[in-house]
C-alpha cells in the first residue's frame, strides 16, 4: 500500500498520519501501541485485501504528532477525542478501527462510547484498556501526582547514529531489525548533534486513573459491532490468562484467535495476522 504523509487538525493540535489505499474504499483508522507510531502498520497494510482507505494515525505525543501542553495528562479520553477529530476532519462518519496494544484499548473504548460511528473492530494484543482492583486507586493517584510534580527530567539522550535507537527497540521489544527501523525512523527527530526520540517524555509518567476490571468488562460487553481479537502466545504480563480470554468472551459479536509470536506480531509476523483479518475490515 502506498502511504503518504498527512496532517489533520484536532482540538489538541496537529495530528500526523500515514494514509493510503483507495479513497473510495471502506474507511479504516489504525491506532498504534504505546511509544510506537503509525509506521508500525506498514508491514501489515501491504498484505490486507483491498480496496481499503486507511488512516494510520500518530496518537498525541507519539511519532510526529503534537505533544500535549504542560499540566495536561495523556489519557484514553484525550486519545479518543483526537481520533474522532481526525475522522471528522476527513468527513468520515463511520469507519472500522484496527488497533495494537494501547491502540487496541483505545479502539475498543471508542467502539463502546460511539457505537454509531464504529462499524468493525480489530484488536491486537489488548481489549478494553488496562484495569485494576478498586483498592489500588489511592496508591495510583498518590504516585501519579508525585511523579508529575517532580522537577523536569534530564535532557533527552542524543544519538549520533540511528543504529543505537534501533538496537534499543530490538532489545526492548524483541523486534526484528527491519521492524525496529520502521518505528525508529518515524520515532526520532533531528537535532544539531544527531537524533532524539520524538515522543513526549511525559508518556512515561504513571496514569492518574485506571478503571476497575468490572468497568472494563462492562465496556467490552457493550461493544455492538463485529470484532476480532488477535492475541500472541505467550501472553503479556499486563494481560495474562485467563483474564484476556474471559474479557474477549464478553464481546457480543467477537472472534478470538491466538497465534504464536511476540507482542509486535503484526509487524514481525504480518502474513499470519493478515491471514486472520482477511477481508473483515472491508465488510459492511
Amino acid at each position: 500500500m502506498n502511504l503518504v504523509e498527512c496532517v489533520l487538525p484536532a482540538s489538541v493540535g496537529a495530528l500526523h498520519a500515514l494514509r493510503g489505499g483507495d479513497p473510495e474504499g471502506p474507511k479504516v483508522i489504525a491506532l498504534h501501541g504505546w511509544l510506537d507510531n503509525a509506521a508500525s502498520w506498514i508491514p501489515l497494510l501491504d498484505l490486507l485485501p483491498q480496496p481499503l482507505d486507511v488512516l494510520a494515525l500518530d496518537l498525541p505525543g507519539h511519532g510526529r504528532s503534537v505533544h500535549l501542553p504542560p499540566g495536561t495528562e495523556y489519557s484514553p479520553f484525550v486519545a479518543i477525542n483526537a481520533v474522532l477529530d481526525a475522522a471528522d476532519a476527513l468527513g468520515w462518519e463511520r469507519f472500522a478501527l484496527l488497533g495494537h496494544s494501547m491502540g487496541a484499548g483505545i479502539s475498543s473504548l471508542l467502539a463502546a462510547a460511539c457505537p454509531q460511528r464504529v462499524r468493525r473492530l480489530v484488536c491486537i494484543e489488548a481489549l478494553g484498556g488496562l484495569g485494576e482492583a478498586a483498592d489500588q486507586a489511592p496508591a495510583r493517584m498518590r504516585d501519579a501526582i508525585a511523579q508529575a510534580r517532580l522537577p523536569s527530567r534530564r535532557p533527552l539522550r542524543v544519538f549520533n547514529a540511528l543504529a543505537a535507537p534501533i538496537r534499543a527497540r530490538m532489545q526492548a521489544n524483541g523486534l526484528s531489525e527491519a521492524s525496529a527501523r520502521l518505528l525508529v525512523e518515524r520515532g526520532v527527530r533531528g537535532v544539531d548533534d544527531g537524533w532524539v526520540w520524538s515522543s513526549d517524555p511525559r508518556l512515561m509518567l504513571p496514569s492518574l486513573y485506571r478503571a476497575t476490571h468490572d468497568q472494563v468488562d462492562a465496556l467490552v460487553a457493550s461493544i455492538d459491532c463485529p470484532a476480532q481479537v488477535i492475541l500472541a502466545t505467550p501472553a503479556q504480563h499486563y494481560f495474562p490468562e485467563p483474564l484476556r480470554s474471559q474479557r474477549a468472551a464478553r464481546l457480543r459479536h467477537g472472534q478470538v484467535t491466538v497465534l504464536p509470536g511476540h507482542h509486535h506480531l503484526h509487524m514481525d509476523d504480518a502474513p499470519a495476522v493478515a491471514g486472520v483479518i482477511g477481508g473483515f475490515l472491508g465488510e459492511a
